[in-house]
């Protein structure tokens, strides 16, 4: 097998409506984690006819609870961590993952080369990739995954 996206890429994944609410959203990932045996911290969002509109990860629902104004706090020692968060996720019910997703998407194609893939995440700060086949979502590449790979490469 040549070393692509297709030697890494997970074929089985869990996806995301826009609809869906962030808490729901947290449950998914949470079960997707048990399901493959391993953290899942993103996953692709796709529409009713399955086309992928985005990507919702860790760092999309993290903005979601950063306090809006929290640069001008200081030392925060002080700061109630609890109800900062509870108040946050009681807003998790009725905040839809549309409302928080990441839009603007870099996918790669089955064919598309390793250091190719390590080279795009590198500058475009993205932890895990669509792989798409034309329009259809055939697999997620994710940043460990390639990690992994090249070091078993690096090994032999």
């Amino acid at each position: 097998m040549k070393n692509t996206a297709r030697a890494v890429m997970q074929t089985r994944f869990t996806m995301l409506s826009p609809h869906d609410t962030i808490k729901e959203a947290v449950i998914v990932l949470q079960s997707a984690s048990k399901e493959h045996g391993r953290r899942v911290f993103g996953m692709m969002v796709t529409d009713q006819e399955g086309k992928l509109v985005g990507m919702l990860s860790m760092y999309d629902i993290f903005l979601f609870l950063r306090p809006k104004h929290i640069e001008i706090w200081g030392e925060m020692d002080d700061i109630d961590l609890t109800g900062l968060v509870g108040e946050a996720l009681s807003r998790a019910d009725t905040i839809r993952v549309g409302d928080v997703m990441t839009t603007s998407l870099i996918s790669i194609t089955p064919d598309t080369n390793l250091m190719m893939i390590v080279d795009i995440m590198i500058k475009k700060h993205v932890r895990r990739l669509p792989v798409l086949d034309g329009k259809e979502i055939v697999g997620i590449v994710f940043m460990s995954d390639v990690f992994d790979y090249l070091l078993e490469k690096f090994m032999q």
